[in-house]
């Protein structure tokens, strides 16, 4: 410090630098938060009829013929209550072939299929996967917690790797 500034001018400089640090963390942490949540927010969309299934209908589809973004075909039943149907649909994916049977949950209301099990459960957390690297971006170069950042992709990246092995 010069001898002829006063020690009010030192204050105030440490001052501003925790506030600016504090505005940093704060706005850093709000946009992790909000990226996680929208993660949660676009896997629980599916995740919810293919986790929860008690008293949903649960069966077969037999991929019959595909679109170009959905495939379709006869559904056989597996559960208690629930209708055989000529035709309901399903996203295509990768891991839909025409010809093959999925084991899947019906949305209620519709006539649209998900895939059930492991594999559709997985699936439908992919979303959230890639939340989980997008906020481990913010959370190093932001918030400057790398071992969090780490253990955030970490977790991203074996999401996703676990649905693409089991799909």
């Amino acid at each position: 410090m010069i001898p002829a500034m006063p020690a009010i001018a030192a204050s105030a400089r440490q001052t501003s630098t925790a506030a600016l640090r504090f505005g940093r963390l704060a706005s850093m942490g709000t946009v992790a938060l909000v990226i996680l949540i929208a993660g949660v927010w676009a896997s629980w969309g599916s995740a919810q009829y293919v986790m929860l299934t008690k008293g949903r209908e649960r069966g077969t589809i037999e991929v019959a013929r595909c679109s170009q973004d959905q495939c379709s075909g006869p559904y056989t039943p597996l559960s208690h209550g629930s209708e055989a149907r000529d035709r309901v649909a399903i996203e295509k994916t990768v891991a839909v072939r025409k010809g093959r049977t999925y084991t899947v949950v019906v949305k209620p209301g519709t006539d649209d299929v998900l895939r059930s099990g492991p594999s559709g459960v997985l699936y439908s957390w992919v979303p959230m996967g890639g939340a989980l690297l997008l906020a481990s971006v913010v959370v190093a170069g932001g918030l400057r917690r790398t071992r969090f950042a780490w253990v955030l992709a970490g977790s991203g990246v074996a999401l996703l790797t676990a649905a693409f092995v089991t799909i």
